[in-house]
């Protein structure tokens, strides 16, 4: 049986007694970046890395397309200067739902290297390093490690818990109690945003330790779809199921929703992946860095689980 790992207190705020150390690390002068861009800045990571920079003594500046302290559209590049005006630092979110963004971060990351801007952390993917050179997150990977006129890191978490209950399976749940995938039996180590902010935030707070570094990070147990559905309806208030949709229906469907063809395919092949049991294993990176365990599904659920309960209301 699966060791769960229970939490006596909210599980955000034990990042910030972790990120103390991060402090301490600053106020002894090993600290070297203060203004730090927070791209994707109303998404799912970088709302819970907002306050962990802040407790460590950096000043985050958010950019989204609405939203954010600076207005950033991917591609209308005429707030990118401004955005990086006086930045040290950049977490670099590429665009979400497309696969013709490679030149974009590459004329963005030349913005950045003359603005001054000395370290990146890029949001990227579980298992990109063993994707082809030209998939896109993986050619935006070996285009920052190429820079030598700044440091990078890589983190690349697998699925996010938080998937079940802000976007992509949330409506299905909410609206038909079921998790929709072709994933088979096949498992993930989905982790929560909360854990994979936790290990940005160190390497944005303290760049020289993380140089060079590509973190892993995943939750601390693999499980299937049909173990997450049970966790779910334990605090859904609802049965939840998953449902093994075939491939080119699960396909087809994701298209006929304005997902776009090439983007559903890719979504299509990590599904492919966890059916195949090569989907994400736990690993040891967030209590490495951090020095705290992964959160669990379990306590995710536990926590967050209100999300459910009031889409069943």
């Amino acid at each position: 049986m699966q060791k769960v790992h229970h939490v006596s207190v909210s599980h955000i705020e034990e990042q910030f007694s972790t990120i103390q150390k991060v402090v301490r690390a600053r106020q002894a002068g090993r600290m070297t970046h203060h203004t730090i861009l927070v791209l994707g800045g109303t998404g799912k990571t970088a709302r819970r890395l907002v306050p962990l920079l802040a407790a460590g003594g950096a000043r985050p500046r958010t950019a989204a397309r609405s939203g954010g302290d600076a207005t950033f559209d991917w591609y209308d590049d005429r707030g990118h200067d401004a955005a990086l005006e006086g930045v040290d630092a950049v977490y670099l979110v590429p665009p979400a739902g497309r696969l013709d963004h490679p030149p974009k971060v590459a004329a963005f990351l030349d913005r950045a290297e003359r603005a001054g801007v000395r370290h990146v952390t890029m949001l990227s993917a579980y298992g990109v390093d063993l994707a082809p050179d030209d998939a896109a997150l993986r050619a935006v990977e070996l285009d920052l490690a190429a820079r030598t006129g700044l440091t990078h890191s890589i983190v690349r978490p697998s699925w996010f818990m938080q998937n079940f209950t802000e976007s992509f399976f949330a409506p299905s749940i909410a609206q038909d109690g079921v998790i929709v995938a072709p994933t088979g039996d096949g498992t993930e180590a989905f982790v929560s945003t909360a854990d994979i902010a936790a290990v940005v935030a160190a390497t944005l707070l303290d760049p020289a330790a993380h140089a060079g570094a590509a973190h892993d990070i995943a939750g601390p147990e693999a499980l299937t779809l049909g173990q997450v559905a049970g966790v779910v309806s334990r605090h859904a208030g609802k049965e939840v199921s998953h449902v093994d949709l075939d491939r080119d229906v699960w396909v087809a469907q994701a298209q006929s929703a304005e997902l776009p063809a090439d983007y559903a395919e890719v979504l299509a092949g990590l599904f492919d992946l966890i059916r195949a049991g090569h989907g994400s294993r736990p690993g040891a990176t967030v209590e490495e860095v951090t020095g705290r365990a992964p959160e669990s599904f379990e306590a995710f659920a536990a926590r967050e689980g209100a999300a459910w309960r009031a889409g069943a209301a």
